[in-house]
């Protein structure tokens, strides 16, 4: 399994990433070995995860996540996911 998370840094941004362990993951960013971005926003916590069968499907939410403005993370970290309407152009 993978998963894309979203974490709260020190400073109240957000990072998204992906792990196919996110407890651990998480560990090693708040040691300062994770993401150069978390290394410099320390302590971060875990908002938001989803969970996915393959590291390419993670990787694909990871960047629409991304692409997210930063009021939709939010509403994604308060309501979860939902039910995703089918897209024009959806990635196969």
């Amino acid at each position: 399994m993978w998963y894309v998370y979203i974490l709260e840094c020190s400073d109240g941004s957000l990072y998204t990433g992906i792990s196919s362990d996110v407890d651990s993951r998480l560990k090693r960013h708040n040691a300062g070995k994770g993401a150069r971005y978390t290394r410099m926003h320390r302590p971060v916590k875990l908002l938001y995860s989803e969970q996915f069968d393959t590291k390419s499907e993670a990787l694909i939410r990871e960047i629409e996540i991304k692409n997210f403005s930063i009021e939709n993370k939010k509403r994604l970290i308060k309501f979860g996911r939902g039910e995703r309407s089918p897209s024009v152009r959806e990635v196969k």
